[in-house]
């Protein structure tokens, strides 16, 4: 099975001069809790993630006004990613060994086409034991 296979295909993406609050709606309006950052209008470019923790904790939580922070300053830059080809297995070792429930899905050129979920591993990938696996490996303290 490859990534292709399991993943989410052209989910949402904010930019990075969107507002905390622009990305808190476009979660709340497709009901996920991290959003892709592609780097431009109209690029599907990945230059970041974005999660609904980070905004609780780099936003709310700070004080911050969210109608003006930027997404640039709060989301994390350089995600670890995983190619469409590549084997579901490399995906899920990222996500174990990175402790992150969602791993964003690019093209050869870097264009994201998709993201796999915990949620996307446990409904398609067919192995309860592979997600009981990533479910606890993402999940155990650091």
């Amino acid at each position: 099975m490859t990534c292709r296979d399991v993943m989410t295909r052209d989910p949402r993406c904010c930019s990075p001069s969107d507002t905390a609050v622009q990305a808190a709606k476009l979660m709340r309006i497709e009901d996920v809790g991290a959003l892709p950052v592609c780097s431009g209008a109209g690029s599907r470019r990945l230059a970041g993630i974005i999660t609904d923790r980070d905004l609780a904790l780099h936003v709310v939580a700070e004080g911050k006004d969210p109608q003006s922070v930027r997404i640039e300053s709060v989301m994390s830059r350089q995600p670890i990613t995983c190619r469409e080809d590549e084997d579901l297995e490399t995906a899920l070792e990222r996500m174990e060994s990175n402790q992150i429930r969602r791993i964003p899905i690019v093209d050869s050129e870097g264009q994201l086409t998709g993201i796999i979920s915990q949620a996307d591993i446990a409904t398609r990938s067919h192995s309860r034991e592979k997600t009981a696996e990533m479910v606890a490996e993402v999940s155990r303290p650091a």
